[in-house]
């Protein structure tokens, strides 16, 4: 139920770790495991855009049924036409094939009408092709924007984007999730068809002085090495 999605996001996002661990055979949670284990011994936590910091504006490509009738780029959505609307929340997600992902972009559906009370609006953005965040978009009922960072591009600019190891492409490989069909191929950049971003929630609001090709400045700012591990949408709704 709706109301259960927005209690404790944390404690549904554990219930998955404890099915999967109870399901999956040890050796392949060892290969996921130590994935997250090179991500935190990287530092990459460390490396995400602070609180207080100005955030990159963007214009990306969104699934066709959740474009802004404020966007008058046709399917490009862009930061500015947002931004002058009111605070922004932005989620960067794994892709559809994520369970956390999909637990969590429910459980920000459940709050959405909480996020326009408070005047601010809400994208998702992930590396997947518009086709698969209009699968998304269609399954799970989601009346924000998804959008397209192809590449990770803008996620490298929130200091979130990494590249998969070989491992952990063949470990994916081996549970059926195809990331070269979910991303599209990349020829020039074989290794952009592997970067994820990790999962990570800003909230952004727009300054009268900001910089040129900058949305605004970072008020809220968390990302995990643990995809297992989200802030919880209320406490992100405290940042407003």
């Amino acid at each position: 139920m709706p109301q259960s999605r927005t209690s404790d996001l944390q404690s549904q996002l554990d219930n998955i770790t404890a099915q999967t661990r109870a399901l999956v055979q040890p050796e392949r949670l060892a290969v996921t495991d130590a994935a997250i284990n090179d991500l935190l011994d990287a530092g990459i936590e460390s490396r995400i855009l602070p609180v207080g910091a100005t955030a990159p504006s963007f214009a990306l490509p969104a699934a066709s049924a959740t474009v802004l009738a404020a966007s008058t780029s046709g399917k490009l959505v862009r930061s500015d036409d947002l931004l002058s609307l009111g605070p922004l929340i932005i989620n960067f997600f794994r892709g559809r094939w994520c369970p956390y992902c999909v637990t969590e972009l429910e459980a920000w559906q459940a709050l959405y009408p909480a996020v326009r009370e408070r005047g601010a609006l809400l994208v998702a953005i992930s590396p997947q092709l518009p086709r698969q965040n209009d699968f998304l978009v269609q399954q799970h009922s989601l009346t924000f924007p998804v959008l397209t960072d192809t590449g990770c591009t803008l996620a490298a600019q929130f200091g979130i984007a990494y590249t998969l190891s070989e491992t952990m492409r063949t470990h994916l490989r081996s549970i059926l999730i195809n990331l070269p069909f979910i991303h599209g191929e990349n020829k020039q950049d074989p290794d952009a068809t592997w970067r994820l971003p990790l999962p990570a929630t800003f909230v952004i609001k727009k300054e009268s002085n900001a910089p040129e090709n900058s949305a605004g400045k970072v008020l809220f700012a968390e990302a995990h090495a643990d995809h297992r591990v989200r802030p919880d949408p209320t406490d992100v709704l405290r940042a407003l």
